[in-house]
């Protein structure tokens, strides 16, 4: 064959397998997807198409390129076998993140569709959000690696980079001990079970949710919409309150400041009508009771119950909304008052 023609030839014919190969294995996983529904591992796999398309494009160019390459190439044939080589290399690790993300994800499903526990799945999604992370990192060192390795200076260099490995450790140990430490304490996190995506926490005296945990900081939510980052170290390393741990049902509070003569009977009664008025009052528990008295108040304490921490602020607003316009209405006199005596008569 003409020489002018082999490339224009190798490249269509490279094409082609390509596009031929994607649209096969489309197909494939659309028939698995299809023949087995209860799985979504076949859909997660379909992006995985485009890597895999690269991978095979590159691999028939670096194995025909010597063959294929133009005349005014030849000189260049080995920089264009090292370029495909590196692309090769880096598509590669691509393609082995997407297809280690599928099958991860796809097991989290099912996990979380065959359980009923609100606080293992949580726990599961955090482990699997760290794994997958750890699962990235390290194919993208390997393949990093890699291409070093393709250039001749770097492996001659590799023996005296292992020789002097242990001195480096030592330095970039000391240099990079917090980095470390975060990196570690993300492991705690996640296996230790100490917080977990989805976690209702206080944290520097704001309270939120726990929006993403990685290996190295963590995101909590705040009830305003604000994000608060942080390293993971500081939740190994100092007290914080996680309203999720056994269970996300609450228990919660109102004080009311009352007069003496403040009807407590017709108040707890007035409780018990708002609490079966409010959707978000979970009915486990509630009571009132006069924890407090001082020489013009008395303090009335509410206690209500809630499935979570966002319809336990639900109930409490509602309770002390209500009681105060009730008090208002029916029982002005109920209400704080403060008494002041006249000033006695001065003498002259």
């Amino acid at each position: 064959m003409n020489s002018a023609l082999l490339l224009p030839t190798v490249l269509a014919g490279s094409i082609l397998l390509t596009v031929l190969a994607g649209w096969v294995a489309d197909r494939l996983l659309r028939r698995a997807a299809a023949r087995h529904p209860e799985t979504p591992l076949w859909d997660l796999l379909r992006p995985c198409r485009r890597a895999l398309q690269i991978v095979l494009f590159a691999a028939l160019l670096r194995g025909a390129h010597r063959y294929a390459t133009a005349p005014l190439l030849q000189d260049d044939a080995a920089a264009v076998g090292h370029v495909l080589s590196l692309v090769l290399i880096g598509v590669g690790a691509w393609l082995t993140v997407g297809v280690a993300s599928a099958v991860v994800e796809a097991g989290y499903a099912r996990y979380a569709t065959g359980t009923r526990d609100p606080a293992r799945v949580r726990r599961v999604r955090t482990q699997v959000t760290l794994i997958m992370r750890v699962v990235t990192v390290l194919v993208g060192l390997v393949a990093a690696a890699a291409m070093l390795l393709t250039f001749p200076s770097f492996r001659a260099l590799g023996t005296s980079v292992l020789a002097s490995a242990g001195i480096l450790g030592i330095v970039a140990g000391v240099a990079a001990q917090s980095t470390l430490g975060n990196l570690f304490a993300g492991f705690q996190i996640a296996f230790g079970d100490l917080v977990r995506i989805g976690d209702t926490v206080v944290v520097a005296g704001e309270w939120g949710v726990v929006e993403e945990i990685t290996l190295t900081y963590l995101a909590v939510r705040t009830w305003d919409e604000r994000r608060i980052t942080m390293p993971v170290s500081y939740f190994t390393t100092r007290p914080f309150e996680n309203w999720s741990r056994g269970g996300v049902q609450m228990t919660g509070t109102v004080f009311l400041h009352c007069d003496h003569s403040t009807p407590v009977d017709l108040v707890r009664d007035k409780v018990f009508e708002v609490l079966h008025d409010c959707p978000a009052w979970d009915g486990r528990g509630w009571d009132v009771a006069v924890t407090d008295t001082t020489t013009s108040t008395l303090v009335v304490r509410v206690i209500v119950t809630a499935k979570d921490a966002d319809d336990l602020w639900t109930v409490r607003c509602t309770v002390r909304e209500r009681l105060v316009t009730w008090l208002a209405e029916k029982h002005p006199d109920a209400l704080p008052r403060v008494i002041v005596d006249p000033a006695p008569a001065v003498r002259r």
